[in-house]
């Protein structure tokens, strides 16, 4: 053990020290200059310039291939697949490969998760869906990203759903809400489709749009746990007098007038998604930029208030814009961020200026998300985990090799899940997820059985490392398994005199792995 200290401890130096110079920055930045090349560099680039803030570098086609599978599939890629692509010369390369992401299956798999957060799908308490109808509402979740349903339809769908749990998967939106009180859906559905929270207005204003919500009736069948959501008119009817108009107002302060008969949700919901409404596009396109990229444009990006402006008013309209003329296609808006300068800048600052992280003068390192780590951990030993649910119901068996950004309900348990942040799905809120390091992280990945035996017992690194390959292919093999990019010359230096004499045969190769599995360069997006 302490041996492989020292080798991750000069491991680490060696790769800092390479990050501290400015000329260039190997492996890490590409000698490709940053001139703007579309919309979002100019606007991105200008606002630089005034602040006299220098862009990154763009970053190297191995920090690329890595950085774009984690965001756009939550997948590392293959060893294979990152030599491929570092070797491709094809201009367009990164553009194509962005393109194929966006068509992968784990597309749907990873942005269901990210849906699954903000929707709070989870059986068991505080939110009481049940394993049913989790399975029924993920499973539409991820059919709408995978059919790249329009994000206007996505959410009207929901607003206006009315039938059976089991049936209608879109009626959980309205069952995952701890409250069923208007002004409490009323919250859920400003948060979630608008980027506003419950402190930002006042009651008032809560309760004129709770009278959106105020008609939607809960009902019980014969059918274990199933619950049917309808419109009940008359449960306005001691505020509004029989057969009297309800009187609702829209949080623009636009009074709406609902006649009886109607469904108040279906009026809401068509102000909601009209294409000059104030919150729904630009918070969806907030979100995205903030999904991907680290930090929304509005920060944090679902407080969308007067007080909290945008960093960069300009591109925020820009992206909205380009959504709406899209007819509301989310996967233009991923084209057109990924596809930026500015989304692969290298996350090495020119500066130290504070105001560089807010405007984007770099790409902002985040820690993988629980689920993207362990799922990292599982491919690179070609091991699993087993996942285990409290709840003793149907639909909660969880098949073997069932990947973390593919489960469906936040209730099952996994201590490494619950130790890395995973949210509990209980608020909707994007804070809700914890992706702070802390020391238990630490030392789980450096001292647990859990991560050891994965490493010691891996049949696939085993394989790798008892090949008749050169020593120096096969270090080359687990970086490109591990960090997806080649070790640099001083990593090889370091390498090669801790393998000395002394220290020969298997336990060099696997005190490598350890260290590279402990490096921030693995456990961290950047």
């Amino acid at each position: 053990m302490k041996a492989f200290l020292v080798l991750a401890v000069v491991l680490t130096a060696a790769t800092a020290d390479r990050g501290a110079t400015r000329a260039p920055v190997l492996p890490f930045e590409s000698p490709n200059n940053t001139a703007p090349q579309g919309k979002i560099d100019e606007l991105i680039f200008s606002k630089l310039k005034h602040l006299g803030i220098p862009p990154a570098p763009v970053c190297s086609d191995a920090v690329f291939v890595r950085r774009v599978y984690l965001d756009v599939i939550g997948t590392l890629p293959t060893a294979q697949e990152t030599k491929e692509f570092i070797s491709d010369q094809n201009l367009k390369k990164r553009k194509i490969l962005i393109d194929r992401l966006l068509e992968r299956k784990e597309f749907a798999d990873y942005w269901a998760m990210k849906w699954s957060d903000l929707l709070r799908v989870k059986s068991e308490f505080p939110i009481n869906l049940w394993p049913n109808a989790v399975q029924s509402y993920h499973r539409w979740i991820r059919t709408c990203i995978k059919d790249n349903i329009p994000y206007d339809r996505f959410v009207r769908e929901m607003l206006t759903a009315n039938g059976s749990n089991f049936n209608v998967p879109q009626v959980n939106f309205y069952r995952a809400i701890q409250s069923r009180e208007p002004t409490a859906v009323a919250q859920a559905v400003a948060l979630t489709f608008m980027g506003v929270r419950a402190e930002s207005w006042p009651s008032q204003r809560w309760s004129e749009m709770g009278l959106f919500f105020s008609q939607i009736e809960y009902k019980s069948t014969e059918q274990w746990k199933e619950e049917v959501v309808i419109i009940d008119p008359g449960k306005d009817s001691a505020q509004s007098g029989a057969g009297a108009p309800l009187e609702a107002v829209f949080p623009d302060g636009t009074q709406a007038r609902l006649l009886p008969g109607q469904d108040p949700r279906e009026v809401f919901a068509n102000w909601l998604i009209a294409p000059k409404n104030p919150w729904f596009a630009r918070n969806i396109v907030n979100r995205v930029w903030s999904w991907l990229l680290g930090r929304g444009i509005i920060h944090e990006p679902d407080d969308i208030r007067p007080d909290n402006p945008a960093v960069n008013p300009e591109l925020l309209a820009y992206l909205e814009h380009e959504l709406v003329s899209a007819h509301y296609d989310l996967k233009h808006v991923y084209r057109l961020i990924l596809n930026s300068k500015t989304y692969q800048l290298s996350s090495i600052p020119e500066t130290d200026n504070p105001q560089g992280d807010a405007n984007f003068s770099h790409y902002l390192p985040r820690r993988l998300e629980a689920e993207v780590l362990i799922d990292a951990i599982c491919q690179i030993t070609g091991t699993s985990e087993n996942y285990t649910s409290p709840i003793p119901e149907p639909f909660t068996f969880i098949p073997e090799n069932q990947r973390s950004i593919e489960l469906a309900d936040g209730s099952i348990n996994s201590s490494f899940l619950e130790m890395f942040g995973r949210p509990a799905r209980d608020t909707g809120l994007e804070s809700e997820r914890n992706n702070r390091p802390s020391p238990a992280q630490q030392l789980h990945m450096l001292n647990s059985t859990h991560i050891r035996s994965k490493i010691e017992q891996s049949s696939k690194l085993r394989e790798v490392m008892q090949s008749k390959k050169k020593p120096r292919d096969i270090v080359d093999e687990l970086y490109l398994t591990i960090l997806s990019r080649y070790p640099t010359d001083d990593e090889l230096i370091v390498f090669r005199d801790y393998a000395q004499p002394g220290h020969e045969g298997r336990r060099p190769m696997m005190d490598l792995i350890w260290a590279l599995f402990n490096s921030a360069e693995f456990l961290y997006r950047h």
